[in-house]
């Protein structure tokens, strides 16, 4: 692949993938989309289950599978490393993508509410796409969505070093990108049983890959990163930051 064309490839990944998320955040608002999670083929409930199911596994699969490192030692050798993170982040926009797509709507109502009730939720989900926003600028939004691999490859430059930081909010939370995407799929005005199901078998998803990332960040950080998790809750915020020079207090 030459550097304009692996170029051209990392910005499509990108501007697919948020693309994508985007439309989530629609499809479970139910929005006035061309897809809301309660809109397509009716199915028998157990053919929509087993179905909706296997959608998820299938994102869910491919995204952890392709994190693991053997894979990406392997896949390497017939793609460009530069890039690798751009096809990882393409392959999560497609499999999600195909999970919207391919739902099978389950519209009974499981909690309705209105009037500021309603809008209590919407802030949650707000919230949700801002963690989700700003934690991705708080440690490298770009090299997270594998442009900075593809711009440094192209101006002949080294990556720098992985180091470990806590800006901002990773100061409260371990992983505050998660926490937003949580809240992104439970805020809602409207639960079905069809939101509950993508919502229960992405935070099941998420909780798994958070093992596996925290295994990884261990494995590269040591005791640093075990001081870290001692100090910081994984997903549910502390009252007060985490203070300059408290991770050297404790390893020490």
């Amino acid at each position: 692949m030459n550097r304009p064309g692996l170029i051209l490839y990392g910005a499509a990944a990108y501007v697919l993938f948020n693309v994508a998320f985007l439309y989530m955040i629609g499809f479970l608002l139910q929005l006035p989309i061309p897809k809301a999670i309660n809109d397509g083929t009716s199915s028998a409930w157990p053919v929509a289950l087993v179905i909706n199911v296997g959608l998820i596994f299938l994102f869910g699969f491919f995204h952890s599978l392709m994190a693991r490192q053997a894979f990406k030692s392997w896949w390497t050798r017939i793609i460009p490393a530069d890039a690798e993170r751009s096809t990882y982040v393409l392959q999560s926009a497609l499999f999600l993508t195909l999970a919207i797509w391919q739902w099978r709507p389950m519209p009974e109502t499981i909690w309705i509410v209105n009037g500021a009730l309603a809008w209590l939720t919407y802030g949650i989900c707000a919230l949700g796409v801002f963690l989700v926003l700003l934690s991705t600028f708080l440690i490298d939004h770009f090299e997270l969505f594998g442009l900075r691999q593809i711009w440094t490859a192209n101006s002949a430059q080294p990556m720098p070093k992985p180091e470990f930081k806590t800006p901002g909010l990773y100061r409260f939370v371990r992983h505050p990108m998660q926490l937003g995407v949580i809240l992104v799929l439970l805020g809602t005005p409207h639960m079905t049983v069809g939101h509950a199901l993508f919502a229960g078998l992405m935070t099941v998803y998420v909780m798994i890959g958070l093992w596996f990332e925290e295994r990884s960040l261990v494995r590269e950080f040591g005791d640093t990163y075990r001081a870290y998790q001692a100090m910081v809750p994984m997903l549910i915020p502390r009252m007060t930051p985490l203070r300059s020079g408290d991770l050297e207090a404790r390893h020490g």
